[in-house]
């Protein structure tokens, strides 16, 4: 946890810092990282550029910068890319290295959401940033959301818990792990990771 406590303090000093949050396969980092994009505006939420079609409700550039193939291919030529993978052998997602510095350079608390092999990346190229892992309360539970979400083909959920299964067992290479069994108290607990005051329940009447 020492590490995770330094970057707390550096955070708490004013420095800004960078935090980078994975998980398993519809753990819900998404969900997690855009209550906290709504809540607290004091994060900067990196965007990550993906071939991946929209999802309904998914707006280009806000949720990710969708582009083709074609574009990706030049980017990652470009050394464009922090990060960059092909997910659940299918499409890649990539984080634009300039727009992370940028943020970071300028004080900001950074939370960088992404999947296991960009955080390996990102651990190599960024030591110092806070690496949390986002767990679900259970396996089942977990197996629950992802069928639940309908937003794949069975043959896809299937691929998506294989990997899951692999992606749970990667939990010890993060500095802390924080579980997702209620999406506000999983993301102030992230915020308080980042030096940040989580802002307080509404009181019960």
């Amino acid at each position: 946890m020492e590490h995770a406590q330094g970057q707390r303090a550096a955070t708490e000093a004013g420095h800004g810092g960078l935090t980078v949050l994975a998980g398993p396969t519809a753990v819900g980092k998404g969900t997690v990282s855009t209550y906290i994009r709504d809540t607290y505006p004091e994060v900067w939420l990196s965007v990550s550029a993906t071939t991946r079609a929209p999802r309904e409700g998914e707006v280009d550039g806000v949720h990710y910068y969708f582009v083709g193939p074609t574009e990706f291919e030049r980017l990652v030529a470009e050394g464009a890319f922090l990060e960059w993978a092909v997910v659940h052998g299918q499409n890649r997602y990539g984080t634009l290295r300039r727009t992370v510095q940028e943020a970071i350079a300028a004080g900001k608390h950074v939370l960088l959401e992404i999947d296991l092999q960009g955080a390996r990346q990102v651990k190599a190229a960024m030591p110092d940033a806070q690496f949390v892992f986002l767990a679900p309360p259970s396996w089942d539970e977990m197996v629950r959301r992802l069928r639940g979400r309908g937003t794949e083909t069975a043959e896809e959920q299937q691929r998506r818990l294989e990997t899951a299964k692999i992606e749970l067992a990667a939990e010890p290479e993060f500095d802390v792990t924080v579980v997702n069994d209620d999406v506000k108290r999983a993301a102030d607990e992230l915020v308080s990771l980042m030096g940040l005051t989580p802002h307080a329940r509404p009181a019960s009447r």
